[in-house]
């Protein structure tokens, strides 16, 4: 006789990216987004539905002052409200540092799982590999995946390793699902933060027989209408913040332990169809009376709003921050991480909040000489196809001085001049660099350190990227940037 209760339906929600995007605001004359409304769809699904685990998948930290003014302690408290039954790291989880994410491991109240973080001298894990949940008879596999292109900023701390690429992170999946398949396992969820293209490289190494069912990511801030299914596997990311939250219903064949059949949909966390959480939001009302004092200041007035549309193109924004940075140090160049602007407008009444949410990482700055044959190169190397196929590259924002004419579809320089003049190859230039872009020189811009180290000692010029641009700011009222003409694409 057929089992009656073969098939079995889970509902699960997970998110992705959520940078402290703690707060609603207002489009259209409804509210959008914040954890207060997230925090209420979620608790309205699972009061609907039986079988329903919500899952996070990495970066829940920097994006906001709450989060950047207690070093992550604060989303903590305000994720332990929000109850997700699993959540992956992210990169920007080691942003404190890797001792102080451990801390951030004690005070929370869920479960925190990667498979492949490990200590160098013994290989001891730093993190559960896995987690099996328990829900109406089924055991759900969550395992999490982040692989070293993503987790640069463990380069910080030489006793910490992962594992080096996709290659290697298959291997790890496959070696869990083994060692587990005999628990009966019903189903198995990837939890990765290694970008959208990189989950569908993975998902097409897995052999069917680990019997992983669905990748759940992050990373890449990807916005979806539908899965992407590779190798048999559905592959999903729910874009970034609190906006959305991505949405399997799922029915389950418990005696093959596989899908049956599901929907996915993307579900946008709107006052329409989202209650609020009051408890929850009297928390972040608290952490943000406290913060607003500290950080409701005016640091500056810009003549217009700046604008920051895309990572991979010079912006205005990006050339006030890099030129702030030039002219306070004493650099030749400032090549400033695209990723360090994290709002796509600021101004023109600029609080010292707004600078904080728009620039978050407060990096040392160091400065390293680097030839005009090096630096050629290094730009070659950023305007590699890979970064307009979408793939999750570094870019950099130029000071001004530096210009550059690039063609894409004949990968050539047309124009690279340095004050008007030709850029001679032999002649050195103080560059600036944040300390996280200093350490990672390999993977922004395909050059060894020690390359660099030839031309003379790299040496910290402050340890502070943002105090430097917010004196700067402050003592330079109006400013404006009305030409892009220092990165042109052809």
């Amino acid at each position: 006789m057929e089992n009656e209760n073969r098939y079995k339906k889970l509902t699960l929600l997970h998110s992705n990216d959520m940078h402290g995007d703690f707060l609603s605001e207002t489009a259209d004359e409804k509210l959008i987004g914040g954890v207060s409304m997230l925090s209420g769809y979620i608790n309205k699904v699972r009061a609907e539905e039986k079988n329903t685990l919500y899952a996070i998948a990495g970066d829940m930290f920097r994006g906001s002052v709450i989060d950047s003014e207690y070093h992550g302690i604060s989303t903590i408290e305000i994720m332990n409200m929000l109850s997700p039954d699993v959540v992956t790291i992210g990169n920007h989880e080691t942003d404190y540092g890797v001792a102080h994410l451990l801390f951030l491991e004690k005070c929370a109240k869920f479960p925190i799982i990667n498979a492949n973080l490990h200590i160098r001298t013994n290989h001891a894990p730093l993190f559960q590999p896995f987690k099996i949940i328990e829900i109406d008879g089924m055991k759900i596999l969550f395992i999490g995946i982040l692989t070293e292109q993503v987790l640069a900023q463990t380069k910080n701390d030489n006793l910490i390793g992962t594992l080096v690429d996709i290659d290697e992170a298959a291997l790890e999946v496959g070696k869990i699902c083994n060692a587990y398949n005999s628990l009966d396992i019903d189903f198995t969820v990837l939890l990765t933060h290694i970008g959208f293209e990189e989950d569908k490289e993975l998902a097409a190494k897995l052999d069917p027989a680990w019997g992983v069912d669905v990748i759940i990511g992050g990373h890449s801030h990807t916005f979806i209408t539908e899965p992407a299914v590779v190798n048999g596997i559905p592959v999903v990311q729910a874009g970034t913040g609190t906006d959305q939250i991505g949405r399997f219903d799922i029915v389950i064949d418990t005696d093959n332990n596989c899908i049956e059949s599901y929907t996915w949909k993307s579900i946008p966390i709107t006052s329409e169809n989202c209650p609020r959480d009051e408890e929850l939001e009297k928390l972040i009302t608290t952490y943000k009376s406290r913060t607003d004092v500290k950080y409701g200041r005016v640091v500056t007035r810009f003549a217009k709003k700046l604008t920051h549309p895309s990572r991979i193109q010079e912006t205005e924004l990006g050339g006030v921050f890099s030129d702030a940075l030039k002219n306070s140090l004493g650099l030749d160049i400032m090549l400033l991480g695209s990723g360090s602007i994290r709002t796509e407008e600021l101004g023109p009444i600029v609080l010292f909040q707004n600078l904080v949410e728009a620039f978050p990482y407060d990096d040392p700055v160091y400065m390293v000489y680097v030839t005009g044959a090096q630096l050629k190169a290094m730009l070659f190397h950023m305007l590699r196809d890979e970064v307009w196929a979408g793939a999750h590259c570094e870019f950099y924002q130029f000071s001004e001085g530096l210009h550059v004419v690039y063609d894409r579809k004949t990968r050539e320089m047309k124009e690279f001049t340095f004050e008007g003049q030709p850029v001679d190859p032999e002649r050195k230039f103080r560059v600036g660099l944040q300390m996280f872009h200093f350490n990672n020189v390999d993977l922004g811009f395909g050059i060894q350190k020690a390359d660099l180290e030839k031309n003379g000692d790299p040496r910290v010029v402050t340890t502070s990227c943002r105090d430097v641009i917010d004196e700067y700011l402050s003592k330079h009222q109006h400013l404006n940037r009305e030409n892009l003409d220092r990165l042109i694409l052809l």
